[in-house]
């Protein structure tokens, strides 16, 4: 009997935990596959003409975002520079998911359509795969975006746009439902979270089932107009100091310095706080020239 979702995290923990590889998977040949995965990514990381494209126009991987975030992406505007700690939480995240589809594999689940071309309204992007016949986006988290995961309540917060980005991924393979396996990068937690159109009796059905081609329209004709859509989300409060800071959503958007050219950056310890506003000057070091 062929394997579903619905068992895959106790799959992997059973692995984990007994190294008891499922029947009539080779663990030597998967072994051999996973490394030759982490060369291909050293490859395209180090190597010249093979490191990754930025990407200019709409894809769907970020249809999404906000209208600003992708107006200013279509028409070319320079955002931020990539500071390398970035760019190396972006590789470890693609060796994360690598990781995480030796083990579906090494565990007895099929994993298939490994970065296949989809389109929607003549938008195109990659899907992450398909296990076990379904579409489905492997996710390394923080321990607090991978609660969103376990409890299912991700349509109510998706600041990068996760939702519509693998909805179109199914909607291009004429399927209804989508899933996520979410790792807490911290801790080691898995999760399944999966959306289906089918199920109007989900708690979040009204936050996950907007039509995804009226999206991708929508988008379309935004970034085309000469004026920028209006802001993506307001600043907002910063305890009771009386400071407005920006939100999450645009405290990790290249472009937030031409929405908020006086913004400034304070290293606080919980980590950097961009505030757009401030009434009383924060006891702790200004961060200078990294905006």
């Amino acid at each position: 009997m062929s394997k579903t979702l619905s068992t895959l995290v106790e799959d992997i923990y059973s692995l984990m935990k007994n190294r008891n590889v499922a029947k009539d998977v080779d663990p030597e040949a998967e072994i051999e596959k996973f490394g030759e995965a982490m060369k291909t990514l050293m490859r395209k990381e180090f190597l010249p003409n093979s490191g990754y494209q930025n990407r200019k126009g709409l894809r769907l991987s970020s249809i999404g975002k906000p209208h600003r975030v992708q107006w200013f992406n279509f028409h070319k505007w320079i955002g931020e520079k990539i500071l390398p700690h970035t760019y190396i939480k972006f590789m470890y995240g693609n060796i994360i998911e690598e990781m995480l589809l030796f083990l579906v594999r090494m565990s007895g689940h099929k994993v298939t359509d490994e970065q296949k071309l989809c389109e929607v309204r003549g938008v195109k992007g990659h899907m992450d795969c398909k296990i076990d016949g379904e579409t489905i986006d492997i996710k390394s988290v923080s321990s607090y975006g991978y609660k969103k995961f376990k409890d299912g309540t991700l349509a109510t917060d998706d600041p990068f746009g996760y939702i519509d980005q693998v909805k179109a991924y199914a909607h291009s393979e004429g399927e209804r439902k989508w899933s996520y396996l979410a790792m807490d990068k911290q801790n080691g937690h898995l999760c399944v979270l999966t959306y289906d159109l089918d199920n109007t009796e989900h708690p979040m059905y009204k936050h996950y089932s907007e039509d995804i081609e009226e999206r991708v329209e929508a988008v379309k004709k935004s970034v085309r107009g000469e004026e920028r859509p209006s802001q993506c989300s307001k600043p907002i409060p910063d305890g009771k100091s009386g400071n407005l800071k920006l939100s999450t959503m645009c405290s990790y958007c290249q472009y937030k310095k031409h929405c908020y050219p006086d913004l400034k950056l304070f290293a606080y310890a919980g980590g950097v706080r961009f505030l757009s506003k401030i009434v009383n000057q924060p006891n702790v070091r200004e961060i200078k020239n990294e905006v």
